[in-house]
């Protein structure tokens, strides 16, 4: 089980100082500055790292994971516009920081990790335990969860060489669809949106770089 580091006055003005670089990085949704103002990231940190929690880079987490630069996740997370009660499937659960973001801002998650070990050490980790909206999945994130479907919005945190149609398919009409889309190095940020009718539009935002979304599970 996953131990909580301490949350002291000083994370809480680090917390502070990381949403003003945020929104002054254009991240203007006050939901989602909130959300990471109210999160502890230092809990998601190898305890070597605790230490560097708030500064804006990607940092590793084992099992040849990373937990995501806090302006990726927050980038992410405006381009989903969730709202409160809205049903989100994540694609890649990793550190589970990104999954404690959508939670925050009143999101009914269902997230899915493919590692074994980062599945059961985010299903036995004492603060995500703490949401009851965050529902827990060990299994092939290309495949999606058909039976929990639709969902009003997708998030997938690592980067697909196409739009996964099985994904598609299971977003609720008028949902959304958030992926970093292409090959290594750079990808474009995407956004996919089902309208009423079935019709599908994409629009394409910044360049970021992402990890490889892989298919299968690993135990």
């Amino acid at each position: 089980m996953k131990r909580l580091h301490e949350d002291t006055g000083e994370h809480h003005q680090l917390r502070r100082n990381l949403v003003d670089h945020l929104f002054k990085h254009g991240i203007e949704d006050r939901r989602v500055l909130n959300a990471i103002a109210t999160i502890p990231r230092q809990y998601f940190m190898l305890p070597q790292d605790e230490s560097v929690a708030y500064v804006d880079r990607a940092f590793p987490i084992g099992e040849g994971q990373t937990i995501s630069q806090p302006y990726t996740v927050a980038y992410q997370s405006q381009l989903l516009d969730v709202e409160k009660g809205m049903k989100v499937l994540e694609i890649g659960t990793g550190s589970g920081y990104q999954a404690a973001v959508l939670a925050v801002m009143g999101a009914d998650l269902y997230t899915i990790e493919r590692q074994k070990k980062l599945f059961d050490r985010n299903r036995n980790f004492d603060y995500l335990r703490g949401f009851n909206n965050i529902h827990f999945y060990y299994g092939d994130g290309y495949e999606g969860l058909p039976a929990d479907a639709p969902f009003d919005r997708i998030l997938i945190t690592a980067a697909a060489p196409q739009v996964p149609q099985p994904l598609v398919h299971q977003l609720a009409r008028g949902g959304k669809l958030v992926l970093p889309l292409g090959e290594a190095p750079v990808q474009r940020m995407v956004r996919i949106t089902k309208h009423h009718d079935d019709s599908i539009t994409e629009e394409t935002f910044d360049k970021f770089s992402f990890v490889p979304m892989l298919k299968g599970k690993q135990e």
